[in-house]
């Protein structure tokens, strides 16, 4: 297939894959490999990837360089090999697993003469192809436009500068290149205006929530680690559950019964993924404030994954990304009955004083366990008690309003006297409020005999 004498580590590695009878999209995968951690040397992920966007890999390609090529990202060389394999196997498609600059992907397709997309571009088709709300609709366009902005050339090389047909207009016009700019940033805004009115709702209805009292539980993890069946299995929903990349777009929320804490809200939310795209990300936020805004996270992880410790940290990078990092968490190990010898059920706390527990979503066993641990966080970052504001504390009082941590209040004629009652996410960033307010507010509630953490 490629000349003989070539070695691994200087030369693409080929193994080809069983093709199906009626390939719809045949295409090639191409991985480099720049010495960073955690390379996929088989391309698992990219080729469940492709699969999902409906692509069918027949070739995965991986191979080593210490620096990328400007122009080609692999070099003329490596690019005239990867022409002749895809010539050999009538691929329709090139799929690099790195993110190529504009130029670099313009490049490769005049070289290969074939449709060249990158890891993000092709996480954004999955989410264009799997959003069924107004609200995901929206923010995979948006998300679409802001990568596409990055990439807009002069394709109308016919066509001469657009003259202004108006008296008193001067210049030659605008160029097509142009008015494609003017007409994406119009876009933009108007997307961006529509999403900050979904911004406006969802913080209007989680104020409704907070005004319940119910605290809300979110599931994070990885795509495919069984967040939708578990999310199914505690709450009795039916949640569409798949063997693919992001089965789940639209968060969903319902109640949480059979705790010991009382009754809470779960949602599930999308999955993450290696590399996450930027763009993505900023149009998710109205969706992703689901989790910034929890109570307590359940982060689930696929237990079978031998690539799992990767991808927690992976998911705790998104997590940071989105400010949600310093939210409690359970970490869930799902799908432990494919594990042979596992102890289903385990409930464990580790170095950082997170609790683990081991269920398996499919069967049912260690739910009840579960259950028990989300009680006791739930009772554990929860704080109750007593206060009374003076007269001069107003903007603190509208703060532990706005917080929904006031259970009670009644007037006297020096100030407010106070029942406070909230989850920890919410009381602690109160204490960094400015003023002295902050740590009046903490040496009140600790002095509370009642608090309880």
């Amino acid at each position: 297939m490629f000349p003989v004498g070539l070695s691994i580590s200087q030369s693409p590695r080929v193994t080809n894959l069983q093709q199906p009878e009626r390939p719809i999209t045949p295409a090639l995968l191409v991985g480099v490999d720049l010495g960073l951690p955690f390379f996929d040397t088989e391309l698992e992920e990219l080729g469940l990837l492709a699969q999902t966007a409906g692509l069918t890999p027949v070739a995965r390609l991986t191979c080593k360089l210490k620096a990328t090529d400007a122009a080609l990202f692999i070099g003329s060389g490596k690019a005239d090999e990867i022409k002749q394999l895809a010539i050999q196997l009538v691929v329709q498609e090139i799929l690099f697993d790195q993110s190529l600059s504009p130029a670099q992907q313009r490049n490769l397709e005049r070289h290969l003469e074939l449709p060249v997309n990158d890891r993000t571009l092709l996480i954004l088709q999955i989410f264009a192809q799997r959003a069924r709300s107004h609200e995901g609709k929206l923010q995979v366009e948006l998300a679409q436009l802001r990568h596409l902005a990055t990439r807009l050339v002069r394709g109308w090389t016919h066509l001469e500068r657009q003259r202004g047909g108006a008296i008193g207009l001067r210049g030659p016009g605008e160029t097509q290149l142009e008015i494609d700019r003017r007409l994406l940033s119009e876009r933009v805004k108007i997307l961006e205006g529509r999403l900050q009115k979904v911004t406006v709702q969802r913080s209007q209805a989680r104020r409704q929530r907070e005004r319940g009292k119910l605290p809300v539980v979110t599931l994070v993890g990885y795509t495919n680690a069984g967040k939708s069946t578990l999310f199914n299995a505690l709450t009795g929903a039916d949640v569409v559950v798949a063997d693919q990349l992001f089965a789940t777009l639209d968060p969903t929320l319902r109640k949480l019964g059979g705790l010991a804490s009382g009754p809470a809200l779960i949602a599930d939310t999308v999955g993450f993924v290696r590399d996450l795209p930027h763009d993505l990300v900023a149009a998710f936020r109205a969706t992703l404030a689901e989790v910034r805004d929890a109570d307590l996270l359940l982060h689930v992880i696929d237990a079978a994954d031998p690539e799992r410790c990767q991808r927690i940290v992976e998911v705790n990078q998104v997590l940071a990304e989105i400010g949600a990092d310093a939210l409690p968490q359970i970490l869930i190990y799902n799908k432990i009955d494919l594990i042979d010898g596992a102890s289903v059920g385990s409930v464990g706390v580790d170095s950082d004083q997170q609790t683990r527990v081991r269920v398996s979503a499919s069967t049912g066993l260690g739910l009840d366990l579960l259950r028990t641990a989300i009680s006791q966080d739930l009772n554990h970052a929860h704080w109750h008690g007593d206060i009374k504001l003076p007269l001069s504390a107003g903007r603190l009082r509208s703060r532990l309003f706005a917080a929904g941590v006031v259970d009670t209040e009644s007037a006297e004629e020096d100030g407010w006297k106070m029942a406070i009652d909230g989850p920890e996410s919410r009381i602690v960033p109160l204490f960094g409020l400015p003023d002295g307010d902050g740590e009046w507010l903490r040496a009140r509630l600790k002095s509370v005999s009642a608090a309880a953490r």
